[in-house]
């Protein structure tokens, strides 16, 4: 689905500034001028070509592929939906509501720079990418989400293919059909060559193919130069075969680079103008403080971080147990140390879905005394289940509760600092916390690799399907294995109806059943970032409501002279 929850913190490696950072030319010239070129730091690598699986959906391989895969609309900083008018020509509204229906027009001069157009075979790939359905991709094509477009009973083209009619199956219904394309869209007709896309078997080796070779052809306002790498740089070039205006800068460089303590230093280098990370300690805003000609801006953001549990764990399936762990943690002081310094208002995170800005906000954690760091209540929770502290030992019938793995990506500052916190709280209580970082985030979460796990999740103002994408029983995101048929059911309704309020209430009653098992703790509303040198580029804004921040508007981005 288009509208699914990106995951934060892909693969960590360590690299060092001087294998990541390459000088480059600053910006300056006409629009023309592919010497143009902003050097742009993304923080962790990406796992995987396809944004539509675990390995690829990261925020990282999103930002990679913006404007070089076309997109159907996108969410302004300003949290409203905007059509993106050089690829859909027309304002789409619903044609029916019994079965919802809607048509995309798409622009007739659109095409993939290799010449060939970008039609309605494109949005019929990603439907059945991510279907859900096996009669139409083998083994669900690995991917990510499929809330939306299993909904689908059909996508149809006609006029040349030039116009896409989405028709839900009877009785269906989202409160956000229009997402459907927002993340972009691949060339379906690279691999109607190689592969028969009308079987399940054929469908899922087009969505392998993606995942691993990179785009070779652009279907928006930026070609990928040959060579891409996903843990090192990606080089953006202008699409001379677009058919819509040229941004003025001709040359984007996504410089990998999981160093916090370089990017300073890069950018007064010259060797970078700019990020907007996904994750980020306090130590670089203060590094920021007085340089001349650098903005930046912190204010509060749409990712979260949480901790999730393995429901498989031999000892975490104690549903006592848990309660106790997420009763130990100091939420409050885990937000401070993290963020506080900066970002002084930062509070604990209370609700799974809706952040405390939201109108459909609802608390469904404090009443619970998750997050409080109570001590003595945490122990009376595990003695009223038999278990014993003796000292800094937990035991129950007489066997030790062994020591418990919590992980994060590596490299990850922030992640660090909020698993020793938790370390310390939960020794608390007898429980042994070991520290287990992972370069591979996707890959540990969907092998089930982990006892606690400690990530986080971007979200856009739409919501109806997060709580199926998180936690139903049988979706590809649900990593720690919760299996609560009410959940299911709710989960479902939140997205089967067409009203944004009814929906919300569905889905504030999936997030208190989640609480009510123990299985995700939310912890903060990560605080969003960017910094730009002024001195090269200009009209550079970051956006908090989507994945690709302050790159949602590169196309706008002028140099300075």
């Amino acid at each position: 689905m288009e509208n699914r929850r990106k995951w934060l913190g892909a693969v960590g490696l360590g690299v060092s500034a001087s294998l990541v950072l390459g000088a480059c030319a600053p910006p300056g010239g006409d629009g023309s001028d592919s010497g143009n070129s902003v050097t742009w730091i993304v923080n962790q690598p990406g796992n995987g070509w396809n944004h539509n699986t675990p390995e690829g959906g990261s925020v990282y391989g999103i930002q990679f592929l913006h404007d070089v895969l076309p997109y159907t609309g996108y969410w302004g900083p300003d949290s409203e939906w905007y059509w993106n008018e050089d690829l859909i020509v027309n304002e789409p509204e619903l044609l029916s509501e019994d079965p919802m229906s809607w048509e995309l027009e798409i622009h007739p001069d659109a095409a993939w720079s290799d010449g060939e157009p970008i039609d309605a075979d494109d949005f019929i790939w990603a439907w059945k990418m991510n279907s859900g359905d096996e009669d139409l991709c083998a083994d669900n094509c690995n991917s990510r989400g499929t809330t939306l477009p299993s909904k689908f009973e059909s996508v149809e083209g006609s006029d040349d293919g030039k116009t896409v009619t989405i028709t839900m199956k009877e009785g269906e219904l989202f409160p956000e059909w229009f997402v459907f394309g927002e993340d972009g869209l691949y060339p379906s007709h690279l691999v109607a060559d190689q592969f028969d896309l009308d079987t399940p078997e054929g469908m899922l080796e087009s969505s392998n193919w993606f995942n691993e070779n990179q785009p070779t052809v652009s279907g928006s306002r930026y070609v990928m130069e040959e060579g891409a790498e996903l843990d090192g740089r990606v080089i953006k070039t202008l699409n001379e075969e677009y058919w819509g205006d040229k941004p003025e800068i001709g040359e984007i460089i996504l410089q990998v680079n999981t160093e916090e303590g370089s990017w300073v230093p890069a950018l007064q280098n010259g060797e970078v103008q700019g990020a907007s990370p996904a994750t980020w300690s306090d130590d670089v805003i203060n590094q920021l403080d007085g340089i001349e000609g650098v903005e930046y801006g912190v204010n509060p953001g749409a990712s979260w971080e949480h901790m999730d549990v393995n429901m498989k764990h031999d000892w975490l399936s104690d549903e006592a147990l848990r309660h106790a762990i997420f009763t130990a943690l100091d939420v409050e002081n885990i937000a401070t140390r993290t963020y506080g310094d900066n970002f002084p208002d930062i509070t604990p995170r209370t609700n799974h879905v809706f952040s405390e800005s939201s109108p459909f906000h609802e608390d469904v954690i404090t009443e619970l005394g998750h997050g409080s760091g109570d001590i003595d209540a945490a122990v009376e929770i595990l003695e009223d289940a038999g278990y014993e502290l003796d000292g800094d030992s937990l035991t129950r019938d007489g066997e030790a509760v062994p020591p418990i793995r919590i992980g994060y990506t590596a490299g990850h500052v922030a992640r660090e600092i909020i698993a020793e916190l938790a370390q310390a709280d939960l020794a608390e209580i007898g429980i042994s916390l070991e520290i287990d970082t992972t370069n591979d985030l996707g890959g540990t979460l969907a092998e089930g690799d982990f006892d606690i796990m400690l990530y986080g999740w971007s979200t856009t103002p739409d919501f109806a399907s997060s709580p199926e994408q998180y936690w139903h029983s049988e979706s590809g995101s649900n990593f720690g294995h919760l299996d609560v048929e009410e959940v299911d059911e709710v989960a479902v309704k939140a997205q089967n109806t067409s009203s944004p309020e009814e929906a919300a209430e569905h889905a504030n009653e999936a997030a208190r059943l989640v609480a009510e098992e123990a299985y995700v703790l939310p912890l903060v509303d990560t605080p969003t970032f960017y910094f730009v040198d002024t001195n090269y580029v200009d009209n550079v804004e970051d956006n908090n409501a989507q994945s690709r921040r302050a790159l949602w508007n590169q196309h706008e981005w002028t140099a300075v002279d």
